[in-house]
């Protein structure tokens, strides 16, 4: 068989590789298979004095880098979160704190979140309530801020979840005010010490707590912090890529931008005229004779230093140079010796009373029906005392035990410090004496939005908050409880006084600025006149509807959020 076939052109012969022959099945014998040209692959050679390949392997150094630089900026994020509380007027740092907490946790996993939530809580609350370990040890701060921080390291994992979805600001500042709302609530009736409104008193957003409480001026900064990371983060992408998802930026801009303006319109809200005449209220701090829980051991020090100081009150009022006032506040535990019982405490009041001519609200503790009980009393100078308000948020391990069979098994100390828990008491207290009803709200109520509330609802025209913070020394604490009322002046409209055993003691017009007010460890009383106001703002009509809207935009973003990613991690499967 003639496998090539030869052709020839002119003198030169050129052998050329024959065509191949149709293929064709029948002629083909049975089983015959056909050749394929065989090809061989032969590997590039290589030279072993070359140095190998770099790694692409990330560096253990560099594995620790990627997760100590998030942890470190959650803890400091946090920690700026607690600069823009007072004593300090730094309000605004609260927003960049929350731009930098969701640059941590966005794209991160549940499970990163929920570490990452963690260190931003102790961050925050760390410092925050080291007051409360002044006088007991550092046991019970650090067991009550890591208790705490879970609810923040909860809403960091839900944060995540959500940071993926159209409008993730809006869902993840959702999450952290539901957050609030359940650390407000459990366990032992809640700790909302720490909310995000209480940091806002010298702030812009301050207003926006007449529309809707606490909740909603939480919620305002919390959204512009998320929104302003947002912005910057499509900001930086756009000038990389030079692409911009406009949906995106839009709600990135929106974020900032219509919290600021609803606190500017919600101006419109907020007042100091009378509508109902005025009241000349005289706050007296007569002061304690030593810091910290040894005060207790003197408490009848502690009653004469209040009547001493109402006494000097009168005297000036005598001599025309003070306004006689229509009511005299004193603080909480002026009295700790019960003057229904013992008979030199009544005399003491009742002769403060009748030298300044005028009713005084005594912080007393009494005992009534074999109930011990944090109350003010209603003193008045011919008629003794005439009206009681109980106070009915009792602080945990300071007026009542929880748990006090478990907590004595791992510390005596504490049983022998809380050796019998307060009662609550279960109504509203407003003292009315002439139509100016003052509402009273004692001390650790105030942090809590259903107790002031009550209040003004009752019938309260203004407000008073008598404390006792010499339990905690010279700590911020004093300031971070006069945020507080200062709050809760805007939020109802009311003017607040602040009476306090040993400072800081305030006059607090309704619209949040402060008037008067004394200085710590000192005796002092301020006299002013304060309006009476008898409108209700739309928080307080509204009460806890806003904080329930805000729970329940929460919980949709958290159900769209874990139903897209279970949805995306099918499709991978598949």
């Amino acid at each position: 068989m003639t496998t090539h076939a030869e052709t020839v052109t002119g003198a030169e012969s050129v052998r050329r590789p024959a065509a191949p022959a149709p293929y064709d099945r029948a002629v083909r014998p049975h089983g015959a298979r056909r050749k394929l040209p065989r090809v061989t692959v032969t590997a590039p050679l290589v030279d072993a004095s070359e140095p190998p390949p770099p790694q692409t392997m990330p560096s253990a150094w560099e594995k620790w880098r990627a997760r100590l630089l998030p942890a470190g900026a959650a803890a400091l994020a946090g920690l700026l979160l607690y600069v823009s509380f007072p004593p300090r007027t730094l309000w605004w740092l609260a927003v960049p704190a929350f731009a930098a907490f969701a640059w941590v946790l966005r794209g991160r996993s549940w499970k990163a979140g929920l570490g990452l939530g963690y260190l931003f809580g102790l961050g925050f609350l760390l410092p925050l309530l080291v007051w409360t370990g002044v006088e007991v040890g550092p046991g019970p701060w650090l067991a009550l801020v890591a208790i705490e921080a879970v609810y923040v390291a909860l809403v960091g994992a839900g944060i995540t979840l959500v940071t993926r979805l159209p409008g993730w600001p809006v869902w993840a500042a959702a999450l952290w005010i539901a957050g609030e709302a359940a650390r407000a609530r459990v366990p032992f009736s809640g700790f909302p010490w720490g909310k995000v409104a209480f940091g806002q008193a010298d702030g812009v957003f301050l207003p926006l707590a007449a529309l809707g409480g606490t909740p909603v001026l939480g919620f305002a900064v919390v959204l512009c912090g998320f929104g302003l990371f947002e912005t910057a983060r499509l900001a930086v992408r756009a000038r990389r890529t030079g692409t911009l998802r406009r949906a995106a930026a839009v709600v990135g801009v929106l974020s900032v931008a219509v919290p600021v303006a609803g606190a500017f319109a919600s101006r419109a809200l907020v007042s100091d005229k009378a509508e109902s005449g005025t009241v000349t209220v005289a706050v007296v701090q007569g002061n304690v004779p030593r810091l910290g829980l040894g005060f207790n051991s003197q408490r009848r020090a502690v009653l004469d230093y209040h009547a001493r100081e109402t006494r000097r009150l009168a005297a000036e009022v005598a001599a025309g140079r003070v306004e006689r006032p229509d009511i005299v506040l004193w603080p909480e535990n002026s009295s700790d010796i019960d003057p229904f019982t013992n008979e030199d405490a009544r005399e003491v009041i009742d002769g403060a009373a009748k030298a300044v001519g005028a009713p005084v609200s005594v912080g007393a503790v009494v005992t009534r029906d074999g109930k011990l009980l944090n109350e003010q009393v209603l003193w008045d100078p011919v008629k003794g005392p005439v009206d009681v308000y109980d106070k009915r948020q009792i602080q945990p391990f300071g007026e009542y035990l929880p748990l006090r069979s478990v907590v004595g098994a791992i510390n005596d100390e504490w049983t022998s410090m809380v050796r019998q828990d307060f009662s609550r008491g279960s109504e509203p207290g407003v003292f009315d004496r002439d139509g100016a009803a003052v509402g009273l709200v004692t001390c650790y109520e105030a942090a809590f939005d259903w107790a002031v509330r009550d209040t003004v609802t009752d019938g309260a025209r203004m407000i008073s908050v008598p404390s006792n913070n010499a339990t905690f020394g010279r700590s911020e604490m004093t300031y971070q409880q006069l945020a507080m009322s200062r709050v809760r002046a805007v939020e109802h409209s009311r003017a607040v006084t602040v009476p306090v055993t040993s400072g800081v003691s305030a006059v607090i017009m309704p619209d949040g600025r402060i008037t008067r007010k004394t200085g710590m460890f000192v005796a002092d009383t301020l006299v002013q006149e304060v309006p009476l106001r008898t409108s209700q703002t739309p928080a307080t009509r509204l009460g806890t509807l806003p904080e329930i809207a805000l729970v329940l935009l929460a919980a949709g973003g958290l159900g769209w959020g874990v139903a897209a990613r279970v949805r995306a991690r099918r499709t991978g499967d598949r």
